[in-house]
């Protein structure tokens, strides 16, 4: 197996697991913001247990994002210097600043949340939750302008065969930036929602019923929030659309499988044969004439350009062949092919949006059906509304890998709206001096520890959710003998 292969699919793995980790931690720290704000402005109880319980999740799962994040900081040494030297003059300043804001902001106000419980002032601790999960929300703007200039390079200049920063703020105003920032915000808040709806329906069906106002107002609240984040996701991943036809408009006519330039051209909402033949001879597909073209342009009737002509126009301006080298190992000399993986861009794109109106649907008939202060008896609707948690974590991932393989081949992707010849291909990008039975050693050891670390917080999250609200909000006992390990928090 190629270095090359094995190094995505170390990156990868790694990328999404800790991304599962992410949405929740930025949505939840939020949501867990306002919940006690509602106690402090109300002194209702049934807050002050929301803020706890939901609050003592949040930080399970952030202590596993901080750990599956750090090993990404050494991938990017370990496993993709080159890439990390043709890059690291404008990531340095983003990576920095975020590393500041989490680990230093965010990490010590949430200590202080944590710890201060009865020992801080009531606004002073409420304080503490808004500054950390608004760090945490800042955080994760400084890594999208980071991944957004690899999607769009601006702010630089190209000097002795790399980008050489010229302006910070060119590259935190990047409008790919601007336009991922609000969609990455709305799907976190998608997963808050769901979660919060797929645990209270849980609790609220094994009929938890001296806490039952805390689940029927968790759910409420998570369908409210699920609702009005599917809203926010669709409209952002528009102008988010719009702007990748332009910028890299491979991608997008990879997404919908048009082999073939159109005018108008038509979205397809299903296709049945082998789209991963950049010819697409052999597909069929269900489509609504001229919407691509107006989901592109707000136009029915402009013209897509299909991947057939976009090869012939990317081969004409970056070369048909990569370079001889042997540090590109199997790919030097041979032709390049500019063609993403057509089934992942494809199907990637279809399931984003498919998780996406599945969960939203579930929300709608969770408010629908609790309109009236009750919950259904049938156990199945429990149990669906718990797996129904995953709908938004899958369409967030699938997002994300239709995102980062929509650029294949390349790894900072030349863009005529940016600064245009300033690209990198992925082959160039991989370490030289690691051999591939070394990254397969650590492809095998950090994907079996992180399975470990799934098993593990997936053990811990339904240990505190089977505790309920007693669990994190137990009476005082004279004996600490036997007190919860996360106690001290709360």
């Amino acid at each position: 197996m190629d270095v090359l292969d094995v190094a995505r699919w170390q990156f990868g793995i790694t990328t999404v697991y800790h991304f599962l980790m992410v949405p929740l931690t930025i949505g939840l720290s939020l949501v867990v913001a306002c919940m006690q704000t509602a106690w402090w402005r109300t002194g209702n109880r049934k807050y002050l247990a929301m803020t706890k319980f939901w609050g003592k999740l949040m930080l399970i799962n952030f202590a596993m994002g901080v750990v599956t994040g750090i090993v990404q900081e050494f991938q990017f040494g370990m496993s993709w210097s080159e890439y990390s030297r043709f890059v690291g003059d404008v990531f340095g300043g983003p990576l920095a600043i975020e590393g500041l804001v989490a680990f230093f902001v965010e990490s010590t106000f949430l200590g202080l949340w944590i710890f201060g419980w009865e020992r801080l002032a009531k606004p002073v601790h409420l304080a503490c939750i808004w500054a950390a999960s608004l760090a945490s929300t800042a955080s994760a703007y400084f890594i999208l302008s980071a991944n957004s200039w690899m999607q769009h390079p601006v702010g630089i200049v190209f000097e002795n065969g790399k980008p050489r920063l010229t302006s910070i703020w060119a590259v935190l105003t990047n409008n790919t930036a601007l336009a991922a920032f609000p969609h990455t915000m709305a799907g976190s808040f998608a997963v808050a929602g769901a979660f919060l709806l797929g645990i209270a329906a849980w609790k609220l069906h094994k009929r938890a019923d001296d806490d039952r106002e805390v689940w029927f107002t968790s759910l409420r609240w998570g369908g409210w929030i699920s609702v009005a984040a599917f809203a926010a996701v669709a409209i952002t991943g528009d102008v988010q659309s719009k702007l990748m036809f332009q910028q890299q408009p491979m991608k997008m006519a990879s997404a919908e499988a048009l082999c073939h330039t159109e005018q108008p051209a038509s979205f397809s909402v299903f296709a049945v044969g082998d789209v991963s033949r950049p010819d697409c001879e052999n597909v069929k597909s269900i489509t609504v004439p001229a919407l691509l073209s107006f989901l592109a342009n707000s136009d029915f009737d402009s013209k897509i350009k299909g991947v057939g002509e976009l090869t012939t126009e990317y081969r004409a301006k970056y070369g048909t062949n990569y370079p001889v080298d042997p540090k590109l190992g199997e790919l030097s000399g041979k032709p390049i092919d500019y063609t993403p993986l057509l089934p992942v861009t494809y199907w990637g794109f279809r399931f984003m949006i498919g998780f996406g109106v599945a969960a939203a649907g579930a929300a709608v008939l969770a408010l629908w059906m609790t309109r009236r202060k009750r919950f259904p008896a049938n156990p199945w609707y429990a149990r669906l509304a718990l797996l129904g948690i995953a709908a938004p974590f899958l369409a967030n991932s699938t997002g994300w890998i239709f995102t980062e393989m929509g650029r294949q081949p390349f790894v900072v992707v030349p863009n005529p709206t940016g600064v245009d010849g300033v690209f990198m291909f992925t082959a160039r990008a991989v370490s030289g001096g690691v051999s591939a039975a070394e990254m397969l050693t650590s492809l095998i050891l950090l994907t079996l520890v992180y399975g470990g670390l799934a098993v593990v917080e997936v053990y811990l999250i339904s240990r505190y959710v089977r505790g309920g609200i007693a669990g994190v909000m137990p009476a005082q006992k004279e004996s600490t003998k036997d007190a919860d390990v996360l106690a001290f928090a709360y």
